[in-house]
């Protein structure tokens, strides 16, 4: 199954109006697809975003509210920080939408780093920043949790990182939201600190990064647990793909809760190269990217070879040269995976 997008790059975000799934992706500017089932979607007009200061920007979370707004959130990379070279610094900014998906309006930025951009750093891409996210709202409608990637500041805060807006504050979300950071949530979206969910290995300012990023997250019902899929660069710069890895939670207002990663496929498994962007999609309504029953497809940069089968039970590891992916069992065309 492929996602009938020219390009996927980035979170491919999915919501349900009236019988029709909605899929966004992006390449710079939103891409939209619309069908009555996963496997039958179709290229449809860009989402028109208004006004247009934030571009280019990336749709990586939505969610719909009962009432039919969609809530949107992207990532945005500014080039002016660092105009002697082409490193750029992401931030995370929301969008809403009255009419089904068709046009948003940018309601500003909700998270940006704080730090001094390095615009020498020998990354590739980035001088800093947050960005490549998800978001979830949790079960009891409290909060929406934004897992993100920070990769700027002090080695110690680089990685993996947490923040949550009320879901009160949705339509205006600016100053709502708050950064996890020793502790607790009381760290400003705009300019706080952080502490990672999953800290640099090595940092983002150096030659060898290694680290985890662009989180995915749903809530698995079958499990009853949140669910995180996981990229790692590893451990050179251009951001070569180790490996997709698997974490699981309980509890998002716990970031201390989430499980060690386990990798769940290597690059050379997919087939795809790079294999960025892992996530999952739920077969049917009203399942989407952000809520996934026993059983979904898995997803490399717009491609699904495989579905993929969560249980409650343990899987042992794989037979020797049967692949890496500790704690998965694996058939073809199939994943098995679980949170022991």
């Amino acid at each position: 199954m492929v996602l009938p997008a020219p390009v996927v790059d980035g979170n491919s975000p999915a919501f349900w109006n009236k019988g029709w799934l909605r899929v966004f992706t992006s390449d710079g500017r939103p891409i939209s697809m619309t069908g009555r089932e996963l496997d039958r979607l179709r290229v449809t007009p860009p989402p028109i975003v208004t006004p247009s200061g934030h571009f280019p920007l990336w749709i990586e979370s939505v969610w719909r509210d009962p009432d039919g707004t969609v809530y949107g959130w992207y990532h945005h990379e500014s080039p002016d920080s660092c105009r002697q070279s082409d490193l750029v610094t992401p931030m995370i900014g929301a969008v809403v939408s009255d009419d089904g998906g068709r046009t948003f309006t940018d309601l500003g930025i909700v998270l940006s780093s704080g730090s001094i951009p390095n615009c020498d750093a020998p990354n590739g891409y980035f001088a800093g920043g947050h960005g490549d996210f998800s978001v979830v709202l949790d079960q009891n409608r409290e909060f929406f949790y934004f897992m993100f990637t920070n990769y700027g500041g002090a080695a110690s805060s680089q990685g993996v990182a947490v923040a949550r807006m009320a879901y009160e504050d949705r339509a205006s979300p600016v100053g709502a939201v708050y950064k996890y950071h020793d502790g607790g949530w009381s760290e400003p979206g705009i300019g706080g600190g952080v502490t990672p969910v999953y800290r640099a290995r090595a940092s983002w300012d150096s030659a060898d990064t290694d680290s985890f990023w662009g989180p995915a997250i749903h809530w698995n019902s079958h499990l009853q647990k949140y669910v995180m899929l996981l990229n790692r660069a590893c451990c050179e710069p251009g951001w070569p793909q180790e490996g997709i890895y698997i974490a699981f939670n309980s509890d998002p207002s716990k970031p201390s809760g989430w499980t060690t990663p386990r990798k769940l496929v290597s690059e050379n498994e997919v087939g795809i190269s790079p294999a960025y962007y892992p996530q999952v999609f739920g077969l049917r309504a009203p399942e989407t990217d952000t809520l996934v029953g026993e059983v979904g497809r898995f997803f490399v940069k717009g491609v699904s070879g495989w579905e993929i089968v969560f249980s409650r039970e343990e899987f042992p590891p794989p037979a020797e040269g049967a692949g890496d992916a500790a704690g998965a069992g694996r058939r073809e065309s199939r994943l098995e995976t679980s949170p022991q």
